[in-house]
Parts: C-alpha cells; structure tokens; sequence
C-alpha cells in the first residue's frame, strides 16, 4: 500500500489532560513540546539529572484508503542520535474520514537535556516525528548564616 493515500495524520502532540466528551469529541489540554527543568540550591548539579516526566502522547490518524490492521509504533530517539524500545500499538482503518484515535499515558526519563525525537511508524513507513525539548536550568542561591 502507498502511504501517500493514507494513513494522515491529524494530530501528533504532547499534553497534559484529554478530556472526551459523550459524543466522542476530545479536548487537549495544555499542548506541550518543552520541559524546563530546574534544579535549585547552594550547588545544584552542573549537568541535569534524570527526570522522569508523565505525558500524554496524543495520535489522531485519519484513513484514507487505508483498511485493516497495522501496528504503529512510536520509537524515541535521544539528543545523542540514540534510538529507545518502541510503543507499539494495533491500529484499524475502515477507509475514507475515518480513522484511530491513540491517546497513551507515557513516562519518560529524560537523561539529559536537547532535543528528543518521538517517531511515528507504520511498518518500514514514517509517518511524522513528535519533538520534545528539554531544558536544564540552574539556581544557585546562596546559604544564609545565622
């Protein structure tokens, strides 16, 4: 199948909260694509230490010609060019409009700061990639004597 006639893709985000409604309709909630992270005291570490972070990854697909099963997987790739163990999720298309909505609850550990990459495939087929900036920033503040 090509995949210039579908799957597309309608929305790829990061969030807080998705709320859906009784008629099937979703709301994202605080769309995110940077973590400041910050680390305060008389010595805070130079370079950052591993936050683990909760998210929600957010795929709205819409089918085009596709039909049938595929699995979808979603693969991270680190600042270094270093790829994680994918998500993989079974995916549905019927034709046309419609499509599979894949609301995932994710938590990362970010091991350093830059840019991650969260790629989104269908088989060998790439279908979008997800960026995820993450920031260290650093307070130093000075101990009072008393």
């Amino acid at each position: 199948m090509s995949f210039e006639e579908g799957p597309f893709v309608q929305v790829a985000c990061f969030c807080d909260m998705v709320l859906r409604d009784e008629t099937g309709a979703f709301s994202l909630i605080r769309i995110i694509d940077t973590l400041n992270h910050v680390e305060g005291g008389p010595e805070p570490p130079d370079t950052m230490p591993t936050v683990s972070y909760s998210l929600k990854l957010v795929l709205s697909l819409k089918s085009g010609k596709a039909r049938g099963r595929y699995d979808l997987k979603v693969i991270p790739e680190l600042p270094t060019g270093e790829s994680k163990e994918p998500m993989t999720v079974t995916t549905h298309f019927e034709g046309e409009e419609k499509g599979h909505n894949v609301v995932a609850n994710i938590k990362f550990d970010f091991e350093i700061e830059g840019l991650y990459w969260f790629d989104v495939f269908i088989g060998a087929n790439r279908l979008t990639r997800i960026p995820f900036r993450v920031k260290y920033n650093r307070v130093i503040t000075p101990q009072i004597q008393r």
